[in-house]
């Protein structure tokens, strides 16, 4: 059970910086630009629900990584998407993204979680 807690808290830790961190130094300075796309006011607001809905998401996981009874055919989904998401996450941006190690380390502790 301990390593289920351990994903969840990956989970929140990651959708807290992804959504506070990851917003300020992405998002606000890329709509600043008003050329293309971002001059329209409809695709800043689906670029802003957008990144924040993703936060969001991670925060659904991680309640149903923590939740008593999750099937553990569904904490491998969960445990597989993350640790996938994380390993790409390192080849695509050769390593240098902060994230792939805390997406990597909530997919890894979810999977063992559900074959514990």
């Amino acid at each position: 059970m301990i390593w289920l807690w351990l994903s969840a808290a990956f989970m929140v830790t990651t959708a807290g910086v992804h959504s506070v961190l990851g917003y300020r130094r992405l998002i606000v300075p890329m709509l600043r630009s008003e050329a293309g796309p971002l001059a329209d006011p409809l695709s800043r607001r689906i670029i802003r629900f957008a990144w924040h809905a993703t936060s969001v998401l991670m925060l659904i996981s991680a309640a149903a990584v923590a939740w008593p009874g999750t099937p553990p055919a569904l904490l491998i989904v969960i445990g597989g998407g993350w640790l996938a998401t994380g390993l790409f996450n390192a080849a695509y941006t050769k390593g240098r993204h902060i994230a792939w190690p805390a997406l990597s380390s909530a997919g890894i502790f979810a999977l063992i979680g559900a074959l514990a």
